[in-house]
């Protein structure tokens, strides 16, 4: 099954390589991920180390960080730019995970292997047990629309889960979903993403007026609530784009909403923050973040969040639990389907079941939402340390 599998990846790599290469060199977003991942450029060979983490991006690279800290040496690969920019924060071993085919001779031999979430690839899986790895799927969770589509390929991955040790599932409904798949030795644990370390915030003056923040916007999400809102005359909005290609467009959608309604806007990039002093550099009635890795800072200085992704359909929500530190009221549409147990791990969150709604929850004296106190990590941290141990004399 592992050879036809790999003639497989090899057809199609065949078939796609010419196009991801003109991709890899007009498409800003995918510059320099295409061409490590694709064609092993600056990426011959993986960093060595024997626990080794496999994230898919930015937001997935954050989560394990708490769990990775707790060890001297580890490596990490990752699917996205924004994903390897944030590991390199952490370790320099760091890569980008190539495409299956080059996997068996780009890997090195580690002792522990921990994928994130829903990463399941054969060749990475089936690549660590021939090096008598131990593998661990860490963060596993199947939404409602994602099991039909799994259960289509359920031979498949039958396959993958026969090389994978142990699955930390995000709830008891995903550990009887995944264990339908073929999963084996499943634990229903929790949402690790709830334990992302706060990181150290820059000290930003908060204004006298209601800030309100449409937080990781995706497209059609902007038009969409901007359309319905209506700011009183003390609120001040922010709009941050989730991905920074958008930047641009969002910026178009945010003017015509300020022209339409007579308000002036800033772009966040064109502020001067030198001495913190936000609330005298934000004068406008409109922000666009157009900058990336400040949306926790503006949390801090912020009253209602928006937390999107959510009201349309086609995402499945973003983490709820960086707004939910900083005392703000948050609202989420009802597509928070990937979400699900991380939203558990909130209080007073706050679900718009139709986007009229929207000026009826900020005419509202809402209660700030709060988080729910936080396990430790300390069963996965066992977990790989028994896997390091074991494999000592390796």
């Amino acid at each position: 099954m592992i050879f036809f599998y790999y003639i497989f990846a090899a057809l199609v790599y065949l078939l796609a390589a010419p196009f991801l290469l003109i991709l890899s060199f007009y498409k800003e977003k995918y510059k320099k991920s295409l061409k490590s991942r694709f064609f092993l450029y600056k990426n011959l060979r993986q960093s060595q180390s024997d626990l080794y983490f496999h994230a898919c991006s930015f937001g997935e690279i954050k989560s394990i960080m708490p769990l990775a800290q707790n060890f001297q040496d580890y490596s990490i690969s990752t699917i996205t730019q924004t994903g390897f920019e944030e590991a390199l924060k952490h370790t320099k071993k760091v890569n980008f995970f190539p495409f299956e085919i080059f996997v068996p001779f780009w890997m090195r031999p580690c002792k522990v292997l921990v994928i994130f979430e829903a990463e399941l690839w054969l060749m990475l899986v089936f690549m660590a047990k021939f090096y008598n790895a131990k593998v661990i799927l860490l963060n596993a969770r199947i939404s409602d629309k994602s099991f039909r589509n799994y259960k289509r390929f359920a031979f498949f991955y039958r396959l993958v889960f026969k090389y994978i040790d142990v699955v930390f599932a995000q709830s008891q409904k995903d550990k009887e979903r995944l264990g339908q798949l073929g999963a084996s030795n499943v634990i229903a644990y929790r949402n690790i993403k709830a334990n992302i370390a706060q990181k150290k915030l820059k000290n930003y003056t908060k204004t006298k007026t209601r800030v309100i923040i449409l937080a990781s916007t995706h497209e059609n999400e902007e038009s969409l609530l901007l359309e319905k809102i209506k700011l009183a005359d003390n609120d001040q909005l922010i709009v941050a784009p989730r991905h920074p290609e958008r930047f641009g467009e969002v910026e178009s959608i945010l003017k015509s909403f300020c022209q339409k309604n007579d308000y002036n806007m800033q772009r966040f990039s064109d502020l001067d923050l030198k001495q913190g002093d936000f609330a005298q550099a934000f004068n406008a009635k409109c922000l666009l973040l157009d900058v990336l890795g400040e949306l926790e800072n503006l949390y801090q200085v912020s009253d209602i969040v928006f937390l999107c992704g959510s009201f349309v359909d086609n995402i499945g929500g973003h983490n709820p639990i960086e707004a939910a530190r900083w005392n703000n009221v948050i609202i989420s549409g009802k597509y928070y389907f990937n979400q699900e147990s991380l939203y558990q791990e909130v209080d007073d969150l706050y679900i718009c079941e139709d986007i009229d709604q929207i000026n009826g929850f900020l005419q509202q004296q809402l209660k700030i939402s709060s988080l729910k106190k936080q396990g430790d990590l300390n069963e996965v941290i066992l977990s790989i340390k028994e896997g390091l141990d074991a494999r000592k004399s390796i």
